[in-house]
């Protein structure tokens, strides 16, 4: 145990040449760090695979045709329009807030190795915000731009998604013990492990049903980095069950499970509001069961086990959706012949 659980974590002092220099002392929060970089001698083996990884994924958003996307757009059914710029402001808002947030928790991982995955990570949810930015300016209309980039603090749904996460993230920020801390990288994981990969969804169905491929590629793309980004706050959640015990007591851990399950209901919720029974290829059953399948997938991931009794395995009528995932797989885009994969970048081995 390194840390107090009653006092405020210390930040990572930028200049410290009295930080330790033994791969053995370092840890994930509360170490002496030397703010070094060194890539011969890491204390977290799983670092060197996430960072090649990560570097494998780079990506330019322009890359992908939308000339698709803009014939369609004007054309989608209502719902299917409704529920694309609902779900696009959701998503707008979450990588902002990841970009703006980022920052605040890599002050305190002490992990060198650990915090420039963080800041690789910062950069790509820039990346993501600049997709979103150029899927809109190429669809819309400036008007219809904003008004979608701003739905978010109009839509009462919304705003109460946004400011379940917000708050948390907020709260560490007046309250800087390592309680308010772990619950910060707890709704960091709720963030990429269920908001993302269910908002991701409903672009995979537009594009199994037809519409919108240049859309579902941009996420693709983006689910590719965020399958990193899960892997990485997994491992430091898993890292700190080791380092330091008694932050992870019954009672801790019960606070951490109902975050989780609350993030699961909003979810759930929030999909049955914005798509519905109203839109080709979904249902609310399918939508309930996907995100709770998420849910026990990101329990069982911890350690704990899966969340809920049912909605173990994936459903097989939400097979697809992980199918139009894997921007790794060498196959070709929804309606042009062109390799979705980079030569270099390889699939992520790590089960999440």
């Amino acid at each position: 145990m390194t840390i107090d659980l009653n006092k405020e974590l210390t930040r990572n002092p930028l200049f410290n040449p009295e930080g330790d220099t033994d791969v053995l002392d370092r840890r994930m929060i509360g170490g002496n760090t030397t703010n070094l970089n060194d890539f011969n001698n890491m204390r977290y083996p799983w670092v060197s695979d996430w960072y090649r990884q990560a570097m494998n994924n780079f990506w330019i958003p322009e890359e992908i045709n939308l000339s698709q996307d803009v014939k369609d757009y004007p054309n989608l059914p209502l719902a299917e329009r409704t529920a694309y710029d609902k779900i696009l402001s959701f998503l707008v808002f979450l990588d902002s807030i990841q970009t703006a947030n980022l920052p605040n928790i890599a002050e305190y991982i002490s992990a060198n190795e650990v915090d420039l995955c963080l800041h690789i990570q910062t950069f790509q949810e820039g990346i993501h915000s600049q997709s979103y930015s150029y899927m809109l300016d190429t669809i819309c209309s400036p008007e219809e731009r904003n008004d979608i980039l701003f739905q978010w603090k109009t839509d009462e749904h919304l705003l109460t998604r946004n400011t379940f996460i917000g708050n948390l993230y907020n709260d560490f920020l007046n309250d800087r013990r390592p309680l308010t801390f772990l619950k910060v990288l707890m709704a960091n994981y709720i963030l990429e492990g269920v908001y993302f990969y269910s908002g991701f969804m409903f672009f995979y169905n537009l594009a199994r049903n037809g519409r919108m491929p240049g859309s579902a590629q941009e996420i693709r793309y983006i689910n590719r980095d965020e399958n990193t980004h899960l892997w990485l706050f997994r491992n430091i959640l898993n890292e700190l069950q080791k380092e330091e015990p008694e932050l992870f007591s019954e009672e801790i851990i019960a606070e951490l499970r109902e975050m989780l399950e609350e993030g699961v209901r909003q979810e759930i919720a929030w999909g049955h509001y914005v798509i519905g029974d109203d839109i080709q290829g979904l249902t609310k059953d399918m939508i309930t069961d996907y995100i709770r399948y998420l849910g026990n997938q990101r329990w069982s991931a911890l350690g704990y086990g899966p969340l809920f009794e049912d909605n173990i395995e994936e459903p097989p009528n939400m097979a697809w959706v992980s199918q139009y995932a894997d921007a790794n797989m060498v196959k070709t885009d929804f309606f042009e012949a062109r390799s979705t994969a980079y030569a270099k970048s390889t699939a992520l081995v790590d089960d999440l």
